[in-house]
């Protein structure tokens, strides 16, 4: 059976990283395939949106390093978050040196990204070091790694042979790359099936660029809607952000209206899902 037509709880079972195995059975546990990026600059509001939406998401999205008041209690706070509302942490550094330079940027300095975030991201673009680099720290702690192997901006360059090494590098990493943030399925992306590694490839895809009502913005993003993104698509994890929490901060942050946009998004990507696997009675 093609991997996107088992259940995520079933391909778990493909996967022998503890991040993929933890994101799957998250998925399943709490049917929900909804990631919530939460790119806000203050601490206050960021948590307040991530405990607002964490009982809709299976994962939380951050980029730690654009908190102008960043300090390590963030962290402390963001995991007692993670524990409470069951959901996974990716934090969307997008690695992209050698493999030297990204092990320390994992581990060390102010953030220490290793210590606290289940999954993190690379570009291919520096080569197969990247991924030894970042393992190097990642794997005894258990975690796991997405490639970019292609963007939802207008313009982007991760297209054609790009992509195609991108799944090549993950193939040859599959103990620490667990998935892609990519636009469509990557399994069997330049290779035959009877080719691949012990005859099984399930690459977890992640997807942002997901609306159901924008088409676009001023600065090149491009959206398309939970259905097409699950079902033609055959993708993962939706990844949303202002279309749940829009541009509301402090005390203009509806947090009842965060709260229905969050479950609206559960919902539809939940259907879509139940959908490309052939379960009928729709979750409501």
């Amino acid at each position: 059976m093609s991997s996107h037509r088992k259940s995520y709880g079933q391909r778990a079972a493909d996967h022998s990283n503890p991040a993929a195995q933890l994101l799957l059975h998250t998925i399943e546990r709490k049917k929900s395939n909804l990631a919530v990026s939460v790119d806000l600059t203050k601490t206050s509001d960021f948590l307040k949106v991530i405990d607002v939406v964490g009982p809709y998401v299976c994962l939380i999205k951050t980029h730690i390093d654009i908190l102008e008041d960043f300090t390590p209690d963030v962290i402390e706070r963001l995991k007692l978050l993670s524990a409470k509302h069951d959901f996974v942490v990716f934090e969307d550094r997008k690695f992209a040196d050698i493999g030297n330079t990204v092990a320390l940027q994992y581990s060390s300095g102010v953030h220490k990204i290793a210590s606290w975030s289940h999954i993190t991201n690379a570009h291919p673009v520096p080569g197969p070091s990247v991924i030894t680099g970042l393992a190097s720290v990642g794997l005894p702690l258990g975690r796991g790694l997405l490639l970019l192997a292609q963007m939802s901006t207008e313009g982007s360059l991760a297209t054609g042979s790009y992509t195609d090494d991108a799944v090549r590098m993950a193939r040859a990493h599959r103990e620490f790359v667990i998935g892609f943030i990519a636009q469509r399925r990557m399994d069997h992306v330049g290779t035959s099936p009877s080719s691949l590694p012990d005859g099984v490839e399930d690459f977890i895809i992640l997807t942002p660029g997901v609306s159901l009502e924008m088409s676009g913005d001023s600065m090149g993003q491009q959206y398309r809607t939970p259905e097409k993104v699950i079902l033609e698509n055959g993708c993962d994890v939706i990844i949303v952000g202002r279309g749940i929490y829009g541009k509301g901060t402090g005390d203009a942050l509806d947090v009842g209206c965060v709260a229905l946009q969050a479950e609206k998004y559960r919902t539809e990507g939940w259907n879509a899902y139940l959908k490309r696997i052939g379960s009928t009675g729709p979750t409501s």
